[in-house]
């Protein structure tokens, strides 16, 4: 069963820019480096409830080709989400009667060149049209995976507290993510204030969060993945690090979930929209 988000992943056309923006921003190296022979080039962060990977066309091999054309369609930013799943065949065959429509179980394989260590994995990719234009995959990760996660000091990201994807489905998107993906729904609220309903999917310590602007009106347009929340030990060593940084970052303010406290990261993100967020000491 799917039991976690291993991981996001943002396209770029520079993964030297990649790298330097999110290693500024989560204030972490890379854990892993490697380039794959169709055309991408590929830095991996391991946090403690996710991981971020990025990557960026190189060459003109087939995939630079695929990612160009992503970058030149959609733009640079978030672009897909990968679920971890326990049971990768027994996962496909389930999805498919879900009517998900599943692609075959795929191997794959990366050797990092700074330590010739090697990890391996299987992936399946869901059909773009029954997932609402979100690119999604479930994948297993092979043990002993080197990837492993390195706690650090307090101002630095910990983890991923949520995911945003935009909606102008609800219900399609309830759906999707909790009855055929099989994500818990943990709230379901809407909000005139704010012009929004939220719908809060918990998986594997995280939050999908589902985002509906209520003066819009019900439609079938495309979902669209649109922002992350980083969550650190201490929120105010990590402001003060970012601006130390030279990032622009809000002040300090009250979440909107009960108990937090959040900051808007306002560049350094490749364009993503950005929160920091910690539990209220």
């Amino acid at each position: 069963m799917i039991t976690g988000l291993d991981h996001v992943l943002i396209v770029c056309p520079s993964i030297d820019d990649g790298e330097v923006a999110y290693s500024k921003l989560l204030g972490r190296e890379p854990d892993w480096r490697s380039h794959d022979p169709g055309g991408s080039a590929t830095v991996i962060f391991q946090l403690e409830n996710t991981a971020l990977e990025i990557m960026s066309p190189t060459g003109g091999g087939p995939l630079a080709r695929r990612l160009h054309a992503m970058i030149e369609q959609d733009g640079v930013g978030l672009k897909t989400l990968v679920f971890y799943s326990d049971d990768l065949v027994g996962d496909r065959a389930a999805l498919d009667r879900r009517g998900l429509r599943p692609e075959e179980i795929v191997a794959n394989e990366s050797v990092d060149p700074r330590s010739g260590r090697a990890r391996y994995w299987s992936r399946m990719r869901l059909d773009d049209s029954t997932t609402h234009g979100v690119r999604i995959f479930c994948l297993t990760r092979r043990a002993p995976d080197p990837l492993a996660y390195k706690a650090q000091k307090p101002d630095i990201v910990s983890g991923l507290d949520h995911v945003v994807i935009n909606t102008a489905n609800p219900d399609r998107a309830v759906a999707l993510y909790g009855a055929r993906l099989g994500l818990r729904l943990a709230l379901d609220r809407s909000n005139p204030d704010w012009d929004m309903r939220l719908m809060f999917f918990r998986i594997g310590g995280m939050t999908v969060e589902l985002a509906h602007k209520i003066s819009t009106g019900v439609g079938h347009q495309p979902d669209k993945l649109w922002g992350l929340s980083w969550k650190v030990p201490d929120l105010e060593a990590a402001h003060a690090r970012l601006v130390k940084e030279g990032l622009g970052v809000t002040p300090i303010r009250a979440g909107r979930r009960a108990g937090t406290r959040v900051f808007s990261v306002r560049d350094g993100t490749l364009g993503i929209p950005t929160l920091v967020v910690a539990q209220a000491g």
